[in-house]
C-alpha cells in the first residue's frame, strides 16, 4: 500500500472518528441534561442509547482498521497479530447488526399501517450480518496467507542450511 493511500485512508478515518465522537458526545449530553423532552411519538431515550452503542461499534471497527493499516505499512499484516484486529472488526459488525435489530424492534410498534418497513429494516440487519460473513471469509484467506508465509520462511531456512 502506497504512502499516499495510507495517508488518505488515515485522514478519512480521523475525520469519521472525530465526527462519531462528536455525535456520541452530543447524544450523551442530551440524555444526561434532559434538554430534549420526548413527545411520546418514539422512545427517544432508548433510541439515543442504541445510537450511542451503534456509534461505538463503528468506532471499534475504525480503530481496528487503523491498526491493520499500520501493519500493512510496516509489512507485518501477514502475521497472527492481525487476527486480533480482524476479529475486532467482525465483532463490531455483528454488534452493529444486533444494534440495528434493536432499532427495528423499537420502531416496529409504530409500523402497524406499513409492516413492510419492519421487514425491510430486518432485511438490512441480515445484510449487515452478511458483511460480517464476508469479513470472516477474508479472515480465512488471511489465515491461509499467514500459513503460507510461515511455510515459506521455514523452507527458506532449510534451504539456507543446505547451502
Amino acid at each position: 500500500m502506497g504512502k499516499l493511500t495510507v495517508r488518505a485512508l488515515r485522514a478519512v478515518l480521523v475525520v469519521v472518528l472525530t465526527g462519531t465522537v462528536f455525535v456520541q458526545a452530543l447524544m450523551a449530553w442530551m440524555l444526561i441534561s434532559g434538554n430534549d423532552p420526548e413527545d411520546g411519538s418514539l422512545p427517544l431515550t432508548a433510541l439515543r442509547v442504541v445510537t450511542i452503542l451503534g456509534i461505538g461499534t463503528a468506532q471499534t471497527a475504525l480503530v481496528c482498521v487503523w491498526r491493520l493499516v499500520t501493519m500493512v505499512r510496516r509489512g507485518t499484516v501477514f502475521s497472527h497479530a492481525a487476527f486480533r484486529y480482524v476479529d475486532g472488526i467482525i465483532g463490531a459488525i455483528v454488534a452493529a447488526a444486533l444494534v440495528w435489530f434493536t432499532v427495528t424492534a423499537l420502531n416496529a410498534p409504530g409500523q402497524h399501517d406499513d409492516p413492510g418497513v419492519t421487514l425491510i429494516m430486518g432485511g438490512v440487519g441480515v445484510a449487515v450480518l452478511g458483511v460480517a460473513l464476508i469479513v470472516l471469509v477474508l479472515r480465512m484467506l488471511l489465515s491461509q496467507a499467514v500459513d503460507r508465509d510461515v511455510e515459506a520462511t521455514r523452507m527458506r531456512a532449510e534451504l539456507n542450511e543446505v547451502i
